[in-house]
């Protein structure tokens, strides 16, 4: 009979944690989320934000949270000891409180680690910690921000009635970066250039160099296709006349080489995968989405092939770390390195994490393809090379550079030789070798040929994916959790499409920027929002009061920026919509106006859908009441109809006189008992004191029932 009960997220996790445990454990998973903010109170929020104080209403998530919770209360029951071992990070934290308080369980045993293998997992329960409020209140400021973001702003674009859904604090922003680069290229004015080289019959191609001698070799980044290169080209030529002038040069003057320069460089090792680098690289080599890379890599790591996949952390265990250099040591010899290299940490990741590497260095690859599937050990065999490769020696190129000169006239030739493979062996980013023949200073050469081609300058490029998704990391638009849900938002709410593999915002994205761009500037800026995250990861730190982060970010910027943009609405009010997807209206009219109201889709409510007005009216929300059976404006849980009367009955824990209290749930006026002391109640000894008005009187499924007349004069 099991005596322990470990409670985890996904249930892809339970087998494999179920064979690592034994009998004597009961393994369950919450599935994700049990809980979120209620849909109540004004404007939907589900919370109250005043003198410094957020306080917040927290419901089951929809009906399989009620009946996760549900089953979850009966496994407690069943056993000692509760561990909560949701996922190593801010969510996963915030995920391991609401149990405690959803199960009210009193000293749960909070447990992490990174990969699902019997040592780890084994050594993770052997050392329990408590639940890191610091960081459960940076999860909860995350919630509470994104929901007061959205649900205040998104009404204004409601109003547009050109089918725009939503803003967000992340999601505007990005949308902003991708909409920002379409109107440079809308803008880009093409302008015509010359590239003028020679050939030579010593078997080399030089091109025109003017008097520069400015390097720009460098590797390539992960979103360019296996380490790619632009074309070489000569110092630009922007008239055709000049060009032809170059190349009448060319063939009227001897040629010689005027200089030889050679170097060998080192290419340090790439650092392992975080959660950014491996989209981009799963992106560029694989042509994997963000959302499908990390649905490929849940499944690896739920089956303990991988470490946790949600991080920014760059660090490796020093048990890796020897296991690696195992490996190099018996297949690889000469690429042990003396000194691995140190990478350069990324500013706020947290190196508690590790970076994305293999659970076991030395699983056989012809035997693990078996288990997989293509894609999963596709992306394996990629997060194993970055891994191994990590661990490796720099690899040593020799760059050549020859410069030749005919007449006033600089032409250069660059060439490089990888010398010594090092990492590349397992990650190639360097250019294929461009040999150069050996020659020698004043040597005459023999001109083949002197040409010209005529290009054109080109505009800049619009984001992959995975481009994106580098671009967000480097300016601090959300976390690794968030890259890949925010870039499928916007491609769920039409404000960007995938076009020959790169994404376009479409009219309405346009629209929306332009719009937010207008009346809420601050928000669609990637250094606000980044801005807003270093708070967040102030507060993760316990350097910084989530409640009054939120309270004074209201009251001092958020509440007067949404008056503003009220201001601004007028302007693009008086244009007619421009998009050709109808807000469908539904029968019923609002009790303002009198006009039908709008149905707006959401998967948070029952009927998949809520009522808006879209004409005007301010603040007309309806939604449906199953025990009304009708439509309805939103009314706070527990909102109190009438004044608390006191009691003769004593608080059973603290002996103050209980009170009377009346409420409103699902349009009906109840009644309570509670104890009427306001400071008392807050003490977790009073959760249970509640008293319930029954046909035959009071009773409380901690104290019973309550006999005779309970009420007095006050």
């Amino acid at each position: 009979m099991p005596t322990k009960l470990l409670i985890v997220e996904s249930p892809g996790k339970v087998k494999k944690l179920s064979q690592i445990l034994g009998s004597d454990w009961l393994v369950k998973a919450s599935m994700g989320h049990v809980r979120e903010l209620a849909n109540d109170g004004i404007d939907s929020l589900g919370f109250e934000l005043e003198s410094g104080k957020v306080k917040c209403r927290f419901v089951p998530r929809g009906s399989r949270g009620k009946e996760t919770i549900t089953q979850l209360k009966s496994a407690v029951q069943k056993v000692k000891t509760v561990f909560l071992a949701t996922d190593d990070d801010r969510e996963g934290e915030t995920i391991a409180w609401h149990l405690q308080q959803a199960l009210n369980l009193k000293q749960p045993q909070r447990v992490v680690y990174s990969e699902i293998t019997p040592a780890a997992v084994k050594k993770a329960i052997a050392n329990p910690r408590t639940i890191n409020q610091n960081l459960v209140d940076a999860g909860l400021c995350r919630t509470v921000l994104d929901k007061l973001v959205g649900y205040k702003g998104s009404p204004l674009l409601w109003k547009l009635q050109n089918g725009a859904k939503s803003m967000g604090r992340v999601q505007s922003a990005t949308l902003h970066i991708l909409c920002d680069r379409e109107r440079q290229i809308e803008a880009f004015v093409p302008q015509d250039y010359w590239n003028v080289f020679v050939d030579y019959a010593e078997g080399f191609r030089a091109f025109y160099h003017g008097s520069e001698t400015t390097e720009t070799d460098s590797p390539s980044d992960d979103a360019t296709p296996n380490g790619e290169r632009s074309t070489p080209e000569s110092t630009r030529v922007l008239s055709q006349s000049e060009a032809d002038r170059l190349v009448q040069q060319a063939q009227a003057f001897p040629h010689r080489v005027l200089s030889i320069e050679g170097k060998t460089i080192n290419r340090t090792p790439p650092p392992p995968f975080v959660t950014s680098t491996l989209q981009q690289a799963a992106g560029s080599r694989l042509k994997f989405s963000p959302e499908k890379t990390m649905q490929v890599a849940q499944s690896l790591y739920e089956a303990g092939h991988i470490t946790y996949m949600r991080t920014d952390s760059i660090e490796l265990s020093p048990e890796y770390r020897s296991a690696a250099r195992q490996w190099l040591s018996e297949h690889d010899p000469d690429n042990v390195p003396q000194k691995v290299t140190n990478h350069r940490k990324v500013k706020g990741s947290q190196e508690a994490h590790e970076a994305i590497r293999p659970t076991d260095i030395n699983r056989a690859s012809a035997q693990l393809k078996l288990e997989l599937s293509n894609d999963e050990f596709a992306l394996y065999v990629l997060i194993w090379k970055r891994a191994i490769a990590s661990q490796c020696q720099s690899a040593k190129v020799r760059q050549t550079r020859i410069i030749t000169r005919s007449g006033n006239i600089n032409w250069q030739a660059k060439g490089q030789v990888i010398e010594f493979a090092g990492y590349s062996k397992y990650w190639n980013n360097l250019s294929a070798d461009t040999e150069l023949p050996i020659v020698q200073v004043n040597q005459p050469l023999s001109l083949i040929q002197a040409a010209h081609e005529q290009k054109q300058t080109q505009p800049p490029p619009r984001y992959s994916e995975p481009k994106l998704v580098q671009v967000m990391e480097r300016q601090g638009i959300g976390r690794p959790s968030t890259y890949a849900p925010t870039i499928q938002t916007l491609k769920d709410r039409q404000y960007v499409e995938v076009l020959k593999g790169v994404l376009q915002p479409t009219n309405l994205g346009l629209e929306v920027d332009r719009f937010l761009s207008d009346a809420l500037p601050d928000l669609v800026r990637s250094e606000f929002t980044a801005q807003m995250e270093g708070s967040l990861d102030a507060i993760a730190e316990g350097q910084q009061n989530w409640q009054n982060y939120l309270t004074d970010w209201n009251a001092a910027y958020f509440e007067p920026a949404l008056l503003q943009a009220e201001r601004v609405l007028p302007r693009y009010l008086s244009s007619t919509p421009r998009f050709d997807k109808p807000v469908e209206h539904s029968k019923t009219r609002c009790p303002s106006c009198q006009k039908p109201l709008a149905k707006i889709k959401s998967t948070k409510v029952k009927k998949k859908y809520f009522l808006k007005c879209v004409e005007g009216c301010a603040d007309v929300v309806l939604f449906w009441s199953d025990y009304t059976k009708r439509w309805e404006a939103p009314q706070a849980k527990s909102s109190q109809t009438e004044p608390s009367k006191l009691t003769e009955v004593p608080c059973p824990v603290c002996q103050k006189l209980l009170e009377q209290y009346a409420y409103q749930k699902d349009g009906q006026t109840k009644l309570l008992l509670r104890c009427s002391d306001a400071k008392a109640r807050r003490d977790t000894k009073h959760k249970e004191v509640v008293y319930f008005q029954t046909e035959k009187g009071w009773w409380s499924p901690k104290f019973g029932e309550l006999k005779g007349e309970v009420l007095r004069d006050r």
